[in-house]
């Protein structure tokens, strides 16, 4: 749902269209045998996409002398590599998970990015189906790991925070450490991205759509404001989309240096 979607303006017999759940449906493009594909899917697979295609233009003839696009893409990259892969896991440990990591994060950004881009104007990680999707990804190469490098009994111990010196209360703990990592975490994780995209897309709506609104008579004077508000809410949900796909990557550098690490 975008401004110029609705004629209605203040002053002229209508209230305002204000956004809701209906702001995240979207109708079709097309369908193949019963499989409906919609705008969110379609800008899911362009932000394949474009992280592909960047990566791909920018290492594809990597220089010694690098160029702009190689310069960004070694930033980026590096920023990840460094700022979250090494610091959680270690240089030795992290390397092989660098490429995972890096690729989640400029996926979850992109995602994110078309939250302000014209004609798009919709964060794909508003749905709940795709961070919950990507946490489940998370969750099984967590799984996994764990159980790869301490075996079943070793793993039990690892998700459950076994510790038989804690005496009567080890039961009771052993419940709720269960709970937490193996249903909690992964619930948390999703549900994280998820809401922070869903409100500020929400926000962003009713500013915008009030600018629209608003234009009509005196409205024009509150117009101005609620149009100035758009764009400190775009500036500021820049950094969300960002801060968003950071915290993202940092809990799943968290998560795999935990299945990593030694139980004491």
């Amino acid at each position: 749902m975008l401004a110029f979607e609705t004629d209605c303006h203040i002053f002229s017999g209508c209230g305002f269209p204000a956004p809701g759940l209906h702001s995240f449906v979207f109708k079709p493009l097309f369908t193949i045998n019963g499989f409906e594909f919609n705008k969110i899917m379609l800008l899911a697979l362009l932000s394949t996409v474009v992280v592909v295609w960047f990566f791909w233009a920018a290492f594809g003839k990597a220089k010694v002398v690098p160029g702009k696009l190689q310069m960004i893409g070694e930033a980026g990259y590096d920023f990840v590599r460094r700022g979250i892969v090494y610091d959680a896991l270690g240089k030795k440990e992290g390397e092989k998970y660098v490429p995972f990591i890096v690729s989640l994060f400029f996926f979850v950004w992109i995602m994110n990015l078309w939250s302000i881009i014209p004609v798009a104007q919709f964060p794909v990680t508003s749905v709940i189906a795709f961070p919950a999707g990507l946490a489940a990804i998370v969750y099984i190469t967590w799984v996994t790991l764990t159980f790869k490098r301490h075996g079943f009994v070793g793993a039990l111990k690892n998700f459950s925070g076994y510790d038989k010196s804690l005496g009567p209360v080890l039961p009771m703990l052993i419940v709720i450490e269960l709970l937490s990592n193996l249903v909690i975490r992964p619930f948390t994780h999703a549900v994280r991205l998820f809401a922070n995209m869903f409100a500020g897309h929400l926000l962003l709506l009713m500013f915008t759509i009030g600018t629209w609104y608003l234009l009509n008579g005196i409205g024009i004077v509150y117009a101005g404001a609620s149009f100035i508000m758009t764009i400190l809410l775009t500036a500021f949900e820049l950094f969300i989309q960002a801060v968003q796909a950071y915290v993202f990557v940092l809990l799943t550098a968290n998560y795999i240096q935990g299945a990593l690490a030694e139980h004491h």
